[in-house]
């Protein structure tokens, strides 16, 4: 008879908590009324009562066990609107209307009367000039007319063959005459046809390098850093890489926030004007000697020490089968005759150089094992250093030291999902998860952050270079605008000698049966960025699909995917060990 009222009593509870279940429906996304956009294909994105059934305009829409959904859409020209509903297990009803305006982009026209429409110059942005240099301008305007810019350097119109059929697209270029002088001059464009006359400025500015201003400029701080052009992303612009402070460069132009700098005759590079300071008319730079080298080593570093007889810019490279390090000094002479390797070296097994061309010195360091460690350059007086770090004698977990770091966090929140989840916050419990497992097998760990706050990336980069660990891992949650049909798990690494470390962590992720989304090099994050390490950076899942954010919110899936990681890890340990 007790279990009968035992049985009654938790239905009767059971179905009172659902019925408190009360229905709700919080969107993520296009949350106004009415939305314009610009694309037929949409997405209504949010979460309801893990218990409700909902429906848009009466049709059925999957609920996760997180409360989640995700529905995709496809608009018809004009305005749209969608009836949410989210109904309870008590059949209590919430309702929310969402509309939608979508226009069909309107059919590019030519120009229908006298004059310009629009004006670009490349490279874009604001330029600081020398002779020799080139403005490229495209102008849109009225077809058939006469287009000149500065000084009458004529802008041809191009055949509609070339335009995808548009009318009136001029393109033509000025280089910059020794003659030139003018300062932060925004160019006029004349179009002319019949007499007529119309003339429209550029929107940037443009000045000659004056020759009474300064010529070079300085590095400063410890993150000074050329990049190879002007191409940007979410991620900055491509990096050649860091470089040490007090390194004079010889300015020969600016675009925007970057001095274009010259590293050698046939080489020229970007550097950030937040990161350099001006030296004095008649500071020289640019050029140097090299002079006799030592090789050598300690119980956890080999180094090569190059003389020169003045500081100069460098680039490094990692290469593989064979492992090398490749290192280009810019503005660098052949002088050295003396070359000393001592036996206290046990990564470095050879050095040679080249003189591959004019103000072009290359380094090559040819090394004992598969796996590159890592390296660092600097300078210590003129004496530039190449510093590699040895690979560990025992490659046990107690013996080594790992960097765990959660990303994003603070005002930096990252990804969101369906439910609002935040991947700062899952982050941080990942990494937590990772740091106790890796202290379980007796590993040293230092972790970015152990609770929520914010920590920039310049300063992560920074700790690790002062607390150099042995790897490092960064994890993070990817996003797309699509949440129903863009998910899957990845890694990323930026350089050829530390591949084998996310590839080994990727391939035990996709043991847990996730979508693949890849094993992605050359990835431009900062995390990515030190060469002193083997790290990767692990995009677990997408936290904007809710089927993914539904595994990621799990505890215990956390901790298979803690799990996988671990083991990629030992993975990898273990590859480089049988490669001794």
């Amino acid at each position: 008879m007790h279990k009968y009222v035992f049985f009654f009593l938790f239905v009767f509870s059971f179905t009172k908590l659902i019925a408190q279940d009360n229905p709700f429906i919080r969107l993520v996304e296009l949350t106004k009324p009415v939305n314009t956009v610009t694309k037929a294909k949409q997405f209504i994105i949010g979460s309801t009562c893990k218990t409700c059934l909902l429906t848009i305009n009466e049709n059925k829409v999957k609920v996760y066990s997180t409360g989640a959904f995700a529905y995709e859409i496809n608009l018809n020209p004009g305005d749209t609107s969608f009836l949410v509903k989210a109904t309870n297990a008590a059949e209590k009803t919430v309702t929310k209307t969402i509309g939608f305006s979508y226009a069909l982009p309107k059919p590019v026209e030519a120009v229908k009367t006298l004059g310009i429409e629009s004006i670009q110059t490349y490279p874009e942005g604001n330029l600081i000039l020398n002779t020799g240099d080139k403005i490229q301008f495209k102008v849109k305007a009225y077809p058939g007319c006469n287009v000149s810019a500065i000084n009458g350097a004529v802008l041809y119109e191009l055949p509609t063959s070339v335009t995808k059929g548009m009318a009136g697209i001029y393109q033509g270029e000025y280089i910059i005459k020794a003659t030139d002088s003018f300062a932060a001059k925004k160019i006029p464009i004349a179009i002319s046809k019949d007499g007529q006359l119309v003339v429209v400025e550029t929107k940037n500015t443009f000045a000659i390098l004056n020759p009474l201003s300064s010529d070079v400029c300085i590095t400063k701080g410890r993150l000074a850093h050329l990049l190879y052009g002007l191409g940007d992303d979410r991620l900055g612009g491509a990096k050649i890489g860091y470089i040490d402070s007090m390194i004079p460069l010889k300015i020969i132009g600016k675009v925007g926030g970057n001095y274009k700098v010259q590293l050698a005759p046939y080489k020229t590079a970007y550097i950030p004007d937040d990161v350099v300071t001006l030296a004095p008319k008649g500071t020289f730079a640019g050029s140097a000697l090299t002079e006799r080298w030592q090789v050598f080593g300690d119980s956890v570093y080999d180094y090569v020490a190059v003389g020169l007889t003045s500081k100069l810019p460098y680039q490094s490279v990692q290469e593989i089968e064979p492992s090398k390090i490749v290192v280009d000094v810019f503005g660098a002479t052949n002088n050295t005759n003396w070359i000393t390797q001592l036996q206290t070296c046990k990564e470095i097994k050879n050095v040679t150089y080249e003189q591959i061309q004019d103000g072009v010195f290359r380094i090559t360091i040819f090394l004992n094992h598969k796996q590159l460690w890592g390296h660092s350059v600097y300078y210590k007086g003129n004496l530039l250093i190449i510093k590699i770090k040895q690979q560990p004698q025992n490659l046990a977990l107690k013996n080594l030291t790992f960097a765990v770091d959660a990303g994003h966090g603070g005002s930096n929140t990252g990804a969101g999902g369906p439910t609002g989840a935040s991947e700062k916050e899952i982050t941080l419990a990942l990494s937590l998860k990772l740091q106790q497992a890796l202290q379980k097998e007796g590993a040293k760990v230092i972790m970015t952050r152990v609770v929520e706050k914010f920590v920039d990336n310049k300063e992560r980069i920074l700790i690790y270079r002062d607390n150099t660990p042995d790897l490092l891992i960064s994890i993070h949650l990817n996003s797309s605008a699509d949440p129903i049909n863009v998910g899957g798990t990845s890694s990323m690494y930026k350089y050829i000698g530390f591949k084998n470390l996310s590839s080994s962590i990727h391939k035990r992720m996709l043991e847990l049966g996730l979508k693949e989304y890849g094993n992605i090099g050359a990835f431009n994050f900062m995390l990515n960025s030190p060469t002193e390490y083997p790290n990767a950076l692990v995009e677990t899942l997408f936290l904007s699909n809710p089927a993914e954010e539904e595994l990621v919110l799990n505890p215990v899936f956390q901790d298979k995917m803690i799990a996988k990681i671990l083991l990629g890890i030992k993975d990898f340990l273990g590859d480089v060990a049988r490669d001794k």
